[in-house]
């Protein structure tokens, strides 16, 4: 029997166009593209055109892409760099619901002296901005809040939260990993000053990410380097650059931007029918279902199931409890509970999430499975 992946918000699979773009740069192109003779300089010219293109999804100038490993180098990168750069401003403020690698970079923060706080959000897992406008004053440094939430789907109005932010003189940061290539990004409109996103969600490869860092004449950001070394990427994140990994990062945003609106048409019109079609037959509640979602991620609560033994009877549906980095733990989603589900009802919700290859087929197998075993 044919197994349906539907964890598209864990990782997708390679595009094969992505995969003929990285090609050169893996054989006969495989210079460093810091090296000064021909071979170095047609290296580089591909990582320019990379950093181009990215910065044209979002917006941005070239100078403002910094390519990283990942979404969670890029992170780490973002929060820790401007709190080692800033000795005045010592307040961070993020959301309960965030991915591990910000809380977890924030939690480092408070263990080394910043006042880190979270704000709350409502059932739907918005923010709260009432309680955001309270908790900002003259020394928050940071406001960190991700546009697409990687469990819920669940989409914030970065323009609101920036502009509060900025009122008072702090940043405003967004972990945009379920965002780019799904979402319109434009880093002006929304207020952006930091944002960060990986290759690996989008069709393209893992081991490479990107962070946006605002370098205006009307705001800079300053980030202390992680590592040092050689001096790439403006001195901001040394190390020899992946020019595969930048070239496959870049043509998957490409792509992905390129169809954006096509696509989430028509994933969202499989995603709804799917919902639609689990509350009828069997229960099922889509948390977040009341607030504006990203078109592709279904996070289902089976209020009578046991969860895991429902994923252990489809062993053709890859699915996931929560986000891969948190499966392994026992504990209950942070991101449910923040939304003021009990351990239970977080304990009885799978994540579903769909992408380029699902198809109508495969949602009509889905319903069927799911619901038999629901029941």
């Amino acid at each position: 029997m044919d197994l349906i992946y539907a964890d598209y918000a864990a990782t997708t699979p390679l595009d094969p166009n992505v995969l003929a773009a990285m090609m050169p740069y893996m054989t006969d192109v495989f210079y460093n593209a810091t090296s000064a003779h021909a071979g170095g300089l047609q290296a580089q010219q591909a990582v320019m055109k990379a950093r181009m293109d990215i910065a044209r999804h979002i917006g941005a100038k070239m100078s403002e892409i910094v390519f990283t490993s990942g979404a969670t180098e890029a992170i780490n990168l973002a929060i820790l760099g401007v709190a080692r750069k800033d000795a005045t401003r010592r307040r961070i403020i993020t959301v309960a619901s965030e991915h591990a690698a910000v809380l977890d970079a924030a939690s480092y923060c408070a263990d080394h002296g910043c006042d880190v706080v979270f704000v709350g959000v409502d059932r739907n897992g918005r923010v709260d901005l009432d309680e955001l406008r309270a908790m900002v004053n003259d020394q928050t440094l940071l406001v960190s809040v991700m546009v697409v939430n990687n469990e819920t789907g669940v989409i914030q109005d970065l323009k609101a939260i920036s502009d509060i932010a900025h009122a008072a003189g702090a940043l405003f940061m967004t972990d945009a990993t379920q965002g780019y290539g799904k979402i319109p990004l434009n880093v002006d409109e929304m207020g952006i000053d930091l944002m960060t996103f990986s290759g690996h969600k989008i069709y393209g490869p893992k081991g490479v990410g990107a962070l946006y860092r605002r370098a205006r004449k009307d705001r800079t950001v300053d980030i202390e380097p992680m590592q040092y070394g050689g001096g790439q990427e403006g001195g901001v994140r040394s190390g020899t650059q992946n020019v595969p990994g930048i070239v496959g990062l870049a043509e998957a945003g490409n792509i992905a931007c390129a169809h954006l609106e096509e696509e989430s048409a028509r994933i969202r019109s499989l995603r709804d029918r799917f919902e639609r079609m689990l509350a009828v037959k069997c229960g099922a509640v889509v948390n977040g279902a009341d607030a504006p979602r990203g078109y592709n991620i279904s996070s289902v609560t089976f209020p009578q199931a046991d969860v895991n033994a429902m994923i252990l009877n489809m062993p053709t549906v890859d699915c996931s409890k929560g986000s891969a980095c948190a499966s392994t733990k026992a504990k209950p989603s942070h991101v449910l509970t923040a939304m003021g589900r009990t351990a239970d009802e977080a304990d009885r919700t799978i994540r579903f999430s769909f992408g380029r290859f699902t198809t109508e087929a495969d949602i009509d197998q889905l319903i069927d499975k799911v619901v038999t075993n629901a029941l």
